[in-house]
């Protein structure tokens, strides 16, 4: 199972980022009209394309999740993941710059951005949809940490829940930004890029305390809501 209040609040929180980093995407996109109606239906389909990605992300990962838990290795796996992303800060170490450089993930990517560029000039409801759908396979980092809550979800059901609940988090800042037109600041996102290593050691040693199965004091309600609900059993 999974607490899809405590995902959902992570995309929120993290939308900071997409709008951020997705931004000159969805300042391209080819919306048919202007109308805030159908520019609401526009933002709605272009960010509903990227959840069913997510979506489909989960499922894989949690599929894999759902095999390490039944091999026994769930606890290994949730301290292996903390460890890693404790590596990841302390060295500096950049996820997406580092997959770019594997043969087989730069070939997707490549692929992703000339599927990206096709469709950004197609004018219709339908590229908008497929534009959200190649947007959720760009390297991101938040979407990575959101994939090892799928995995240490444990369930084939958790783990697409993860990933959907997460997207569906992100959407509501992105509507916003693209109804108004405007997007996140260069200050905002200078702010999130400072507190994004402390975002990763918090998660890092949740990911730990809860592959030893340590007790959260129910007095420490952040840590709680992600530790004691995110990764339930």
């Amino acid at each position: 199972m999974f607490d899809f209040f405590a995902a959902f609040t992570i995309g929120l929180f993290g939308s900071l980022h997409c709008v951020g980093m997705c931004g000159p995407i969805a300042a391209a996109l080819p919306y048919p009209s202007k109308k805030k109606t159908d520019l609401l239906g526009s933002i709605l389909l272009y960010n509903g394309g990227r959840v069913l990605t997510y979506g489909f992300l989960g499922l894989l990962f949690g599929i894999l999740g759902a095999s390490f838990s039944l091999a026994g290795f769930q606890q290994v796996v949730s301290i292996g993941i903390g460890i890693c992303f404790l590596i990841a800060v302390l060295f500096s170490f950049n996820i997406e710059t580092t997959l770019m450089k594997w043969k087989w993930t730069s070939h997707l990517f490549f692929f992703v951005k000339s599927r990206l560029s096709i469709f950004l000039q197609k004018k219709s409801f339908q590229s908008l949809f497929f534009i959200g759908l190649m947007n959720g396979l760009l390297p991101c980092g938040l979407v990575y940490l959101a994939l090892a809550g799928a995995i240490s979800s444990g369930s084939i059901v958790g783990g697409v829940g993860w990933m959907v609940a997460f997207g569906l988090g992100t959407i509501p800042l992105m509507i916003v930004a693209g109804l108004s037109g405007s997007f996140v600041s260069l200050k905002f996102r200078n702010i999130f890029k400072k507190a994004y290593p402390i975002l990763l050691i918090v998660f890092a040693l949740l990911f730990i305390l809860r592959g030893l199965q340590v007790e959260v004091p129910d007095d420490w309600y952040i840590v709680q809501l992600v530790s004691g609900k995110v990764f339930c059993h």
